[in-house]
């Protein structure tokens, strides 16, 4: 009689939980949705931020006699166009961390082998694209062009230089997560493996 397939076990499938792709899949879907509700919240409350940008981009509140305001964006249509490029960004952010979230699952639902290790590896491309867009956004548009080229750390009123710190962090970790040395399982065979998985010469 053929002998039935291996079916895990309660504990084994607890311990399955506590892998490195789960722990990418979910940290993936956590700054998924924290950058979703970001761009939900800028979608449909567009007026608060908006005065957010603006009054950091025209560095009205930045201190008296700063010598760098000749730095200052006044035009509200730049400073406005500048806001909806904000929110076009997150929200493509969003997308592609909710597709790498869902390619994380599908691919930790097949079996062990090549195919569960190709989908892997496409979720761990796509997370990272996700992750490194919002690595930008934060790190390079809030902390260095808003913090430090429009002295955003200037304002009492409009800084927002420990937020966007707490989000290039998280992401961060979440990067390196994604990419640990068996965050996505087995490598791909390469062109010089057989169909068969053994390398050449291998018994």
């Amino acid at each position: 009689m053929p002998t039935p397939a291996h079916q895990p076990r309660p504990a084994e499938r607890i311990l399955a939980a506590g892998t490195q792709p789960v722990a990418a899949m979910l940290l993936t879907g956590t700054v998924a949705l924290y950058i979703a509700l970001v761009a939900f919240g800028n979608i449909t409350d567009f007026g608060t931020n908006q005065q957010f940008v603006r009054h950091v981009l025209s560095m009205d509140t930045t201190f008296k006699g700063n010598g760098l305001r000749w730095r200052a964006v006044d035009s509200t249509a730049l400073q406005d166009t500048a806001y909806v490029a904000i929110i076009a960004w997150e929200t493509l952010a969003a997308l592609t961390l909710l597709a790498a979230t869902a390619l994380w699952a599908r691919a930790l639902r097949r079996p062990a082998g090549t195919p569960r290790a190709y989908g892997l590896h496409r979720a761990q491309r796509a997370g990272s694209i996700g992750l490194l867009m919002i690595l930008v956004l934060f790190g390079v548009g809030f902390i260095g062009i808003g913090g430090e080229w429009f002295a955003m750390w200037q304002s009492q009123a409009w800084n927002g230089l420990d937020a966007a710190t707490r989000v290039v962090t998280l992401a961060g970790i979440v990067l390196v997560v994604t990419h640990l040395p068996s965050a996505a399982g087995p490598q791909a065979p390469s062109a010089d493996t057989p169909a068969g998985g053994l390398e050449k010469g291998g018994s």
